[in-house]
């Protein structure tokens, strides 16, 4: 006897329940057309049976599979459940359903996966980054579905972009910190190639020296590591190379975390003898918490957004706005 398992289907309902296949799909479909007593019937034989209706015979007729693919660049961080959260939300208003996965900010991975979402017919794309492979840009010309990229404003959006400028709060945070009296700060981040906008809070740091040599160093990335890992392990190199640093610019509070708790097991005075900074808002940042100063993005506004232009584009409704940004504040606390 075979244990290979298969999908229970209508018809295995019809016959559970007593009834013809056809008024199982109505009772699915259109149960206002059943009556009460065939409709309790399909109903009881699709819970005892486990039935799960499939959708791909609407999809290929009406050409909609109502399914949205979104691929983040991480899942680890945070910041992006925010965004999740925000889009999964708006989607599910406008009768969509989001389908996620992570590229682990690999241009290839993300080449990869838009082929494989691709091949699901998905209704739009929810991208967040704007750095992509000649092949995946090529696969999403040729689509023809509305993408929506994330987190960044790029010049040439392949449809639309809801974010902020990386760079400009980059650049306000060093800013703030010179405005201070902050005049030796450091900027530290992972070292991944394909980070964008980790490369434009970087450029954001530079904007804002005045003239005053970069000191920048970038993390190694390591398969077990955490963003507090980077951030502990980077403070210590940051020390060592440059002991009168009075300032840390983390590209994460994730790394700004790690940061903290590797002065406070050193016994440095923050923020008299060293500020530290931030940048996300993630929930151990507030005041509650290790009290960061650090850049504020509303994640979920970003995702509610991405949602209401997915929804109108696939709904065939014009979009005149292709680029919104949607800004960021900056959180002075007790860190810088």
């Amino acid at each position: 006897m075979s244990d290979q398992r298969k999908w229970v289907t209508m018809g295995d309902v019809a016959r559970h329940a007593g009834v013809g296949t056809i008024t199982v799909s109505r009772a699915l479909r259109t149960p206002a057309k059943v009556s009460a007593d065939t409709l309790k019937k399909v109903h009881k034989a699709v819970a005892a049976l486990g039935y799960v209706r499939d959708d791909t015979a609407g999809a290929l007729s009406s050409q909609r599979s109502r399914i949205v693919g979104a691929l983040v660049s991480t899942l680890e961080q945070p910041v992006f459940a925010s965004t999740i959260r925000g889009l999964e939300e708006g989607l599910r208003q406008g009768g969509l359903q989001l389908l996620l996965g992570s590229t682990r900010y690999q241009p290839d991975t993300e080449a990869r996966m838009v082929s494989t979402l691709l091949g699901r017919r998905p209704d739009a794309l929810i991208l967040t980054s704007t750095t992509h492979t000649d092949e995946t840009r090529r696969l999403l010309d040729n689509a023809g579905l509305p993408v929506v990229e994330l987190w960044e404003l790029p010049r040439d959006p392949v449809f639309a972009a809801v974010g902020f400028s990386n760079r400009a709060a980059g650049r306000d945070m060093v800013r703030h910190l010179v405005g201070s009296g902050r005049d030796r700060p450091a900027f530290l981040r992972t070292a991944r190639a394909s980070d964008t906008r980790a490369d434009l809070r970087e450029q954001g740091y530079r904007d804002a020296l005045d003239g005053r040599a970069p000191r920048i160093l970038a993390v190694p990335p390591h398969e077990d590591d955490s963003g507090p890992d980077y951030g502990a392990r980077g403070l210590a190199q940051v020390l060592d190379r440059w002991p009168d640093t009075d300032a840390l610019v983390c590209v994460s509070d994730a790394l700004a975390v790690g940061a903290w708790c590797e002065a406070m097991r050193r016994g440095i005075e923050i923020p008299r003898r060293l500020a530290i900074t931030g940048f996300g808002d993630i929930d151990i940042a507030g005041a509650s918490g290790i009290g960061l100063t650090t850049v504020r993005v509303d994640g979920e506004a970003i995702g509610r957004e991405a949602a209401r232009l997915t929804i109108a584009a696939t709904a065939g409704a014009p979009v005149q706005d292709r680029i919104i940004d949607l800004g960021y504040t900056l959180r002075v606390r007790a860190t810088g």
